[in-house]
């Protein structure tokens, strides 16, 4: 073969090669997912799927946007400028009855236990009695998750708020006024406010940290869900994102540590150990429930996803009382041998 022809060939090889390299960039579907907060501990199993190609490998082109508040997320994705996202399941229910024309669905449990909370100061009068908290002043966010369930935990525990305060705080002073005394309990969700408040040099001792599930609300918590058209137009995307995700869960469980240095390179304001600490209480709380280690990741139990309905009716008129299906669907989960706690 003449140099001349080896050249030929060799342009051709690489004229195709980059043909090809553009047909697999194409191959991928592109999907924007927001988060319900920013880049702390509990995102872990999220930006692991990423770094570890997960998400590569189901076809996928996957970009991941902090959130502001995991009731934000519904609006989100309903618009259709987030294909996917991970939000507040209970909020959901109410704005699919206040906005009867927007399909979003929830395909994935991921808190199986809610982490709505109470976080009080002892110092400040606050006890694991939900009576303690008669009288007193509270930092709350118009936009958290908790708080919107504050309309169900003072019905299910007959509690009267009218001599309670409600200060509607942004997000970033709610710790901050916690830790100066400025309100006596804040809202929002454990893993997130125990540890600001006590990264604040508030002594452990001194929180009072009230689970609202403790408390007998029977609500789930977190779930990715999914703009209806796009799930129509591409399931096996949907599938394949939550296929990868479950990956990133095991992972995750494996190694939580290792899988916190995938947040820190994306928020490097944060500490490591404050944020394996987050991490490790979102595990133990709200994501290895009794429930999901003998279900594996992801499912409901549809009897107790009734329930919550029915709780979320204490407090809120539905236009159209929706069934668990209506809500939820189970038909983007992998096969329950692939979901196993391992």
């Amino acid at each position: 073969m003449s140099n001349h022809a080896a050249r030929a060939l060799r342009a051709a090889a690489v004229v195709l090669g980059i043909v090809a390299g553009a047909g697999s960039a194409a191959a991928q579907t592109a999907i924007r997912f927001t988060l319900d907060w920013r880049y702390e501990g509990p995102a872990a199993p999220f930006v692991v799927a990423i770094d570890k190609g997960y998400f590569k490998a189901e076809g996928l082109d996957v970009t991941i946007d902090i959130g502001n508040g995991s009731r934000e997320t519904i609006p989100r994705v309903a618009s259709g400028t987030y294909q996917l996202g991970f939000g507040d399941v209970n909020s959901l229910v109410r704005f699919r009855d206040e906005n009867p024309g927007v399909d979003v669905k929830a395909v994935l449990m991921v808190y199986d236990k809610p982490p709505f909370a109470i976080i009080g100061r002892k110092s400040r009068g606050i006890s694991t009695d939900v009576k303690s908290l008669q009288g007193k002043k509270f930092g709350a966010p118009a936009a958290d998750g908790a708080y919107a369930q504050w309309p169900i935990f003072k019905t299910v525990n007959k509690l009267d708020d009218s001599g309670m305060k409600f200060e509607n705080v942004g997000f970033p002073v709610r710790e901050p006024m916690l830790a100066s005394g400025e309100v006596d309990a804040v809202f929002g969700f454990a893993m997130s406010s125990y540890i600001n408040v006590k990264s604040r040099g508030v002594p452990v001792d001194d929180i009072v940290t009230l689970l609202m599930a403790d408390y007998g609300v029977e609500l789930y918590g977190n779930v990715i869900m999914v703009n209806a058209a796009f799930a129509k137009e591409k399931p096996e995307a949907v599938k394949g994102f939550i296929k990868a995700l479950v990956k990133g869960f095991k992972d995750t469980v494996a190694d939580p540590s290792t899988a916190v240095d995938s947040v820190i390179k994306r928020n490097d304001v944060v500490k490591k150990d404050v944020e394996l600490e987050r991490l490790k209480m979102v595990l133990e709380q709200n994501m290895l429930t009794p429930w999901v280690k003998a279900n594996g990741w992801g499912g409901i139990d549809p009897d107790r996803f009734s329930r919550s309905i029915d709780q979320i009716g204490l407090t809120f008129t539905y236009k159209a009382k929706p069934k668990t299906e209506d809500i939820f669907t189970d038909a983007f989960l992998p096969p329950a041998a692939d979901r196993k706690v391992n």
